[in-house]
């Protein structure tokens, strides 16, 4: 009778309906839609001007790390407040 396979030399069956395709089957003018910005962020990235590089980029990024502040410090008063409260015996 000699020695069976353990393993199916079947391929499995396909779970999703569709394949995939690689990336080299893909056009070459399909694949990048757009022009490549990266070289200008990284001269703006990388320019030695004291700045930290969450405020590179200015007014935008300057708007968004003062509201994020804003808003960590009114949710640290507001758990502060709230949780003197809660340590407050009720009055009946």
């Amino acid at each position: 009778q000699g020695l069976k396979p353990i393993v199916s030399t079947e391929s499995p069956a396909l779970i999703f309906g569709t394949t995939t395709k690689l990336a080299s089957d893909l056009p070459a003018t399909d694949s990048f839609l757009g022009i490549n910005k990266v070289p200008d962020l990284q001269k703006a990235f990388q320019k030695a001007d004291g700045l930290p590089v969450h405020l590179k980029r200015g007014v935008p990024d300057k708007l968004l790390y003062r509201t994020t502040m804003a808003l960590t410090i009114g949710g640290t008063i507001y758990c502060l407040v709230a949780l003197y409260l809660a340590s407050q015996p009720r009055n009946r």
